[in-house]
Formats: structure tokens, C-alpha cells, sequence
């Protein structure tokens, strides 16, 4: 069944054509609820309550092809996820110095698995991980990330800085272990 079919049916309440959705859309919407939330079941949760509020506003969604839905599920899970992590005053933004920046040659970049780098992210302090997601991933502007967040457009562009520092380190970290299997 075409997408179009399966929104019109879940419109009208179908737990079939909505199962088929939520099939369809759960495991890319799950990892862009992971890369905000560390733990996995706090994620499929979010997952889950983000899918309920998707189905319920389902009226108002005009279906124009499956990259406007995917970006529709998409805002509904980093609105989750942001509801989320305000809740538990998750967005302590740390301000500790910035350190040099380190430079990760193109081999060892790509020695790293997504998951790799996946992990790498949900490392990173929730404030550092938020901000990097909303403006890297998400394509959020600072402004916009400020506002999101309840942070001046400076905390948000210093955050990113300290997240992208912190990430090369921890890469360049991982490719000294890789380098040690190497060796052995």
C-alpha cells in the first residue's frame, strides 16, 4: 500500500494503516530520538509518545511526499526529545575553556562506523549533544537553537565549538586504540 493510501486510513483511525506507518518510519525516527537521549528506553519512549502526537495531528498533516513526512516525524521527535530533556533540567550548558582544536586526517574519519560516531555523540554533556544535534543534524540556525533551548545565540554557538572540540578528541582517542589493535 502507498503511503498516501496508509495516511488517509490512519486519518480515519485504521490501527492497521498506522501499524504500517509506525513500521515503516520507527527505525530512523528512533535514531534521531537516541542521538538526543542517551538511554535506549527513554528513547522508545520518546519514540512512542512522538508517533501518538504524529497520529493525533494527523487532520492537519497534508501529505506532499514522503520527504515532508519524514521531516513532519522528524520535528515531532526533536520536539519530544526537547520536551524531554527540559523536564529533567537537562540543559546544564557547561563552560569549561575551549581546548586547542584538534585536526583528524580523512583515514581515520574513516575508520569510524556510524555507530561509532553515534556513540561518540551520546558521550558529549546533554547541553553540548543538544545544541550539536539541533545545528549540525537538524540544520538549525543559532538563533533558532537559542530560542529552542532558552539560551543566548553566544551560549549556543560556544556549546557547538566545545562539542565539536570535544568530539575530535574523542576521536582521535579511538583511533590511538585502533592503532594499538593494529599493533598487536
Amino acid at each position: 500500500m502507498e503511503t498516501a493510501e496508509l495516511i488517509r486510513e490512519a486519518r480515519q483511525g485504521s490501527a492497521a494503516a498506522q501499524k504500517c506507518l509506525f513500521d515503516q518510519w520507527c527505525g530512523s525516527m528512533l535514531t534521531v530520538c537516541r542521538r538526543y537521549v542517551k538511554n535506549t528506553q527513554d528513547a522508545e519512549e520518546l519514540l512512542l509518545d512522538g508517533f501518538y502526537k504524529f497520529f493525533k495531528s494527523l487532520p492537519s498533516f497534508r501529505y506532499q511526499g514522503d520527504p515532508a513526512l519524514y521531516a513532519w516525524l522528524k520535528k515531532v521527535m526533536v520536539n519530544e526529545c526537547l520536551m524531554f530533556l527540559r523536564k529533567r533540567n537537562s540543559f546544564t550548558m557547561l563552560s569549561e575553556p575551549a581546548g586547542e582544536e584538534a585536526v583528524v586526517a580523512e583515514e581515520v574519519l574513516d575508520r569510524l562506523s556510524a555507530r561509532d560516531i553515534l556513540g561518540m555523540i551520546l558521550q558529549l554533556p546533554v547541553g553540548y549533544r543538544t545544541v550539536f544535534n539541533l545545528f549540525e543534524m537538524e540544520g538549525r540556525s543559532h538563533r533558532e537553537v537559542a530560542e529552542l533551548l532558552k539560551i543566548s545565540e553566544g551560549t549556543s554557538r560556544s556549546q557547538l565549538s566545545k562539542a565539536k572540540a570535544l568530539l575530535q578528541k574523542m576521536i582521535l582517542q579511538n583511533d590511538m586504540g585502533y592503532d594499538k589493535q593494529q599493533q598487536q
